[in-house]
């Protein structure tokens, strides 16, 4: 069950001032083509993770306007009944193109394309990115720890962390995208089917008389399912010990096993290996330890380099707010516009910041794949009519050091973009969640292991077609 909100009003005032001069102007009908973008990929990291499309799909189904809105934005003096007219009378009617979600992405492809009268298209700037941009940044820094964590469960554990409700719920849904195995997030389980996972906090020791009471107690409430927090006083001294009294003594009279200890302070390191120790003494070789306290990608890293026993990792702030970098900072520009023929007209932005020039026009991004080990090669972007033809070789070249070139023979070629809307219409298919997370492991699954480094990745090629290369520098000339 998920709860639909009308979001229309989540805008940025620009939004509805642009949109009444477009219309007192005459040019409110003009067909625009926005893209969505990024330039950075955050953490310095070699690829981010697509994610929040279906919600920008519920957002768009659900574009209108009240009444109390209307009145509101009278109130503001500035609008013109015309417009407060056509506003009461809003429907949505543009066509939508994005990358599903999971996939991995680069800076400077187009993630979503929006067509239609540009009054519409810039209207949905900001939820549109508030939307792509927070499920994004989340979904990568998930990878990110996942990765790290090389084959043990990363269980996001933020939600009292998070920057509000919708950033705790959402941002569980976008972890669990990327890789992780589950959210102490109940509202995302039943809401979008995220697996909710827990145990016990400190509190639960600490109500009773003795450490030992409390874990007895919890072991009888929940035989089939006991992982017992182990640090309330000390780990070595009293935690594990009484673990595995309650183990021996509770819970395996009853037939059943303890499922795990967890340490949440301390050297974390350090007292894994001597709780693995203290475990395996006393026969419990298949209890586990998880861990938790702060941790990200980098902490993971470096406590499995050190030999630390650790089956999983419940992780908090340092996930739900991407800490190290909490920007995602994609951003939504005007690329093409159509004439009263439908002939496409390019729009390029030009910066003395080189990273801030666009590229023009209706594109499509294409990723190669190797026939030979089934790694992709490079993205390219092209016209939206171009087709890149697998069976002929193909050439690709660096767009800035052109002379970089290499002509691809063996390998295939798929269109990354799919269509969400049709004049206004929604014509996505909504993917089950475990589906979406498979293909998000299957297609981070084939980027080179070099590019996924933490630290100096290796860029993974974007390249523009000769024919989008050549409208692009024809317009610098032109401004130049």
């Amino acid at each position: 069950m998920q709860v639909t909100k009308n979001l229309s009003m989540l805008t940025d005032f620009y939004e509805f001032t642009m949109a009444n001069g477009y219309l007192e102007t005459g040019i409110s009908d003009t067909v625009a083509y926005f893209d969505m973008f990024f330039r950075r990929v955050p953490d310095n990291g070699g690829y981010a993770i697509m994610a929040g499309v279906e919600q920008l799909v519920e957002y768009l189904n659900n574009l209108s306007f009240s009444a109390e809105d209307v009145e509101y934005l009278r109130s503001k003096h500035c609008f013109s009944e015309k417009f407060l007219d056509y506003i009461s009378r809003f429907k949505f009617a543009c066509d939508v193109w994005a990358i599903p979600e999971g996939t991995p992405i680069f800076p400077g492809e187009p993630l979503v394309t929006v067509r239609g009268p540009v009054m519409q298209a810039q209207f949905v700037e900001t939820m549109l990115l508030l939307t792509i941009n927070h499920q994004s940044l989340i979904a990568t820094k998930a990878n990110r720890m996942v990765r790290a964590a090389n084959g043990r469960a990363v269980m996001e554990f933020g939600s009292r962390r998070a920057q509000g409700a919708d950033g705790a719920v959402l941002g569980a849904r976008a972890a669990y995208i990327a890789g992780a195995a589950g959210t102490a997030c109940v509202i995302s389980d039943r809401d979008f089917g995220v697996p909710a996972l827990g145990t016990m906090a400190h509190s639960w020791v600490q109500m009773f008389d003795c450490e030992y009471d409390s874990f007895a107690a919890y072991a009888k409430i929940y035989p089939d399912a006991c992982t017992l927090l182990v640090d309330t006083y000390n780990v070595l001294r009293s935690g594990v010990p009484n673990a595995i009294r309650a183990a021996k003594e509770v819970l395996e009279p009853m037939g059943q096993r303890l499922k795990g200890v967890r340490i949440d302070s301390g050297d974390i390191a350090y007292l894994s290996k001597r709780t693995r120790a203290m475990l395996d003494v006393a026969g419990l070789n298949d209890c586990k330890i998880v861990v938790s306290n702060s941790l990200d990608e980098f902490i993971i890293r470096d406590l499995l380099m050190q030999g630390a026993c650790i089956d999983s990792f419940g992780i908090g702030e340092k996930l739900i707010t991407a800490a190290r970098a909490p920007v995602f900072g994609g951003v939504y520009k005007l690329s093409a516009t159509e004439d009263k023929n439908g002939v496409i007209i390019p729009k390029i932005k030009i910066s003395e910041n080189v990273e801030k020039i666009t590229t023009p026009h209706f594109k499509q991004v294409w990723r190669l794949t190797s026939g030979e080990d089934g790694k992709y090669v490079a993205d390219v972007m092209t016209l939206r009519d171009e087709i890149i033809d697998p069976s002929q070789p193909y050439t690709i070249f660096d767009p800035t050091h052109t002379w970089k070139k290499k002509t691809l023979t063996n390998f295939s070629a798929e269109p990354l973009q799919v269509p969400l809307f049709k004049a206004g219409k929604c014509v996505y298919k909504p993917r089950e969640i475990g589906e979406i997370r498979a293909y998000c492991a299957e297609k981070t699954g084939r980027l080179w292991s070099e590019v996924c480094r933490f630290e100096n990745p290796h860029p993974y090629y974007v390249d523009l077609s000769q024919k989008l290369w050549d409208v692009k520098h024809e317009m610098l000339k032109k401004h130049s």
